[in-house]
């Protein structure tokens, strides 16, 4: 099963790791709640990195709707900047699959528009939202396959997954995508 894939000029590559440990990315994806505030999860993880700072700035900012996401400065991390965007709530927020595609659309257009090239993202609204992971995967894959040709500055958009399980079914939907 291979962990990375090109897609035009974007390579997409899966690791296994902790999202706040990607200090090499211009921006790390932040799967934030619609206040933006520090959480549980991936959320409370990068706040808790970024210091105090990150709420601050990124209260300025709240609150967003599922498919929106926001840019802010990355303040402790070694990241300068975080994209915070909201999935949705598998089976409450509908539809899903198209919320959750525009989460991740926006998150790279904002990418490409601040002139990023290395973008870490997690799974998102994999965790506490709900959504089933290979089914989150194919969305999230097939976004970035879609999105890549109409990308100008973006070269990699790195999916940092925390656990075997999860880098397993985004390697299966990674090569299941047919162009």
């Amino acid at each position: 099963m291979t962990h990375e894939r090109e897609f035009g000029a974007v390579t997409v590559r899966l690791v296994r790791g902790d999202i706040v440990e990607q200090p090499d990315a211009d921006a790390i994806v932040n799967a934030a709640n619609a206040e933006l505030l520090p959480g549980g999860g991936v959320a409370g993880a990068i706040h808790r990195a970024a210091g105090p700072g990150l709420v601050d700035e990124a209260s300025d900012h709240a609150p967003i709707e599922p498919g929106q996401a926001v840019l802010t400065g990355g303040h402790d991390l070694p990241n300068p900047h975080v994209i915070h965007v909201l999935g949705p709530r598998y089976g409450i927020d509908e539809p899903a699959d198209r919320l959750l595609a525009d989460a991740y659309r926006e998150a790279l257009r904002l990418a490409d528009a601040n002139d990023l090239r290395v973008v870490a993202t997690p799974a998102i609204s994999t965790g506490a939202f709900g959504y089933p992971v290979h089914e989150a995967a194919r969305v999230a894959l097939r976004t970035v396959a879609d999105l890549a040709p109409r990308l100008s500055s973006l070269r990699e958009v790195r999916f940092v997954l925390f656990d075997q399980d999860d880098l397993t079914a985004f390697g299966r939907a990674l090569d299941e995508i047919d162009l």
